[in-house]
């Protein structure tokens, strides 16, 4: 009777972090250089992956991809995000919340499965490098990728459908920047526990079941690297997977303490200024990351510039 009774809000009032104005102004310039060297950044390393023939191997298609999948949710999230702080009624529609949550998720989702392929990379790469052309032929990482993305959009769309099914017949307005799945929730007045739980168990089966991977994977690359006698050759081969790493730990980090809680547990509050890091700072890092602590892409870049010198004389 209670979800035959109601009427759909056609939009939602997102709260963001302040009403103040000056600091919205000082947050819509940081966050407007934060998504630019995002975007500026990634895009440089997919356009450097792809016309550098000494990038073209196995890692760097999976980091290209990454870098795809840093642009795509960052730009679900903070496009929106940086006109609301410049306006005093912070509206999105029904149907752009739905996209919103639904691109968000896929990509995020998405990420996961290629850590976990980048993992399997470097493990194959170390530890069987004698089979490594065979267990990462251009097939097989092809296949890691559409696995990847079909994985994220089915399980966006089953969060997105089951959540758009529920009754909203209290207040429209969204404690969070954007449209994440926990904070409508909160919105609906019917028993949400069906896709609590499902939000438990799909986005603790993905998350859990890549961090395995990649745990085995960095485990088995230890004990190898372990039995390397020369130092300099230890610190050769760890070096390759550091960037890795990095990357794997502020990722998993922050999306293992989002969405693996009970629900008991959960403050709004604190999840925004978590998911700020995860869906707008951290997707700036990446290319820092890979770029700075990675000898191939650094003397690639080097080899660009260099052209591109030669040619301008």
């Amino acid at each position: 009777m209670l979800e035959s009774n109601y009427t759909m809000p056609s939009e939602f009032l997102l709260v963001g972090f302040t009403d103040y104005l000056p600091l919205r102004v000082t947050l819509f310039l940081v966050f407007l250089m934060v998504y630019t060297l995002t975007v500026v950044g990634n895009m440089g390393l997919i356009i450097l992956v792809n016309i550098s023939s000494s990038l073209q191997t196995p890692m760097y298609f999976f980091l290209s991809n990454l870098s795809f999948l840093d642009i795509s949710y960052s730009t679900a999230i903070t496009p929106k995000m940086l006109v609301n702080f410049l306006t005093s009624r912070k509206i999105i529609s029904l149907y752009s919340c739905a996209l919103q949550m639904f691109f968000f998720a896929c990509f995020a989702d998405a990420e996961c499965l290629v850590l976990a392929a980048m993992a399997f990379d470097r493990y194959a790469a170390i530890c069987n490098p004698l089979l490594y052309p065979t267990l990462m032929s251009k097939r097989v990482c092809t296949c890691f990728i559409v696995l990847a993305y079909f994985s994220g959009s089915m399980t966006s769309m089953v969060h997105v459908c089951l959540t758009f099914r529920l009754p909203f017949c209290g207040s429209n307005i969204v404690n969070h920047f954007f449209c994440d799945i926990p904070p409508l929730l909160a919105l609906s007045c019917a028993d949400t526990h069906i896709n609590e739980l499902l939000l438990f168990a799909l986005c603790g089966f993905i998350q859990t079941s890549t961090f395995v991977v990649i745990f085995i994977s960095y485990f088995r690359i230890l004990i190898t690297i372990l039995s390397i006698k020369s130092s300099g050759g230890r610190s050769k081969t760890f070096s390759t997977c550091a960037s890795h790493l990095i990357a794997v730990t502020l990722f998993y980090g922050t999306l293992l303490f989002m969405y693996l809680r009970p629900t008991t547990s959960y403050s709004l509050n604190t999840d925004k200024v978590v998911a700020l890091f995860y869906t707008v700072v951290f997707p700036m890092f990446n290319p820092i990351i890979y770029s700075f602590r990675n000898k191939d892409v650094k003397y690639a870049l080097k080899k660009l510039l260099e052209r591109n010198l030669i040619f301008n004389e």
